[in-house]
């Protein structure tokens, strides 16, 4: 019971998170920057726009360290493990270059794609339990 619980936590904290980050990259690039912006002035005073995020990925991390300690799988012990914490470094990495203010729209463009696509790949990993995920 608590396994299926966590997993639904974090299967739903992982879909709010990737449609938030492309909901928020779409409104950059529509140049709504009021509600996709990082400074509280752009979000019209509303502070839980701004939190929401940090606290659904707060949320996620916590699921999957429940997870991860229920099934007695770890990082660094199990590879699949270990190569989906390298693709949301990465992930993170891509989307934080997509979503920061840049001279160079194309390359914002293009981090957010390779960061979309790093998702896919970190949920093959995921459900293959396979560190090439679906490029196997």
């Amino acid at each position: 019971m608590l396994y299926l619980a966590l997993k639904y936590l974090h299967v739903t904290c992982v879909a709010l998170s990737v449609g938030g980050f492309c909901l928020r990259g779409l409104l950059l690039l529509r140049r709504k920057s009021a509600l996709a912006g990082r400074h509280p002035e752009w979000h019209g005073g509303r502070q839980w726009l701004r939190a929401l995020p940090h606290i659904n990925d707060s949320l996620l991390l916590a699921a999957a360290i429940g997870l991860a300690a229920l099934l007695g799988q770890y990082p660094f012990i199990d590879a699949w493990l270990t190569a989906k914490i390298g693709g949301l470094l990465a992930y993170i990495l891509l989307g934080a270059l997509a979503l920061r203010p840049s001279p160079y729209p194309r390359l914002r463009i293009l981090a957010g794609c390779a960061a979309v696509a790093m998702f896919g790949w970190i949920v093959s990993v995921a459900l293959a339990k396979h560190p090439a995920g679906f490029l196997v």
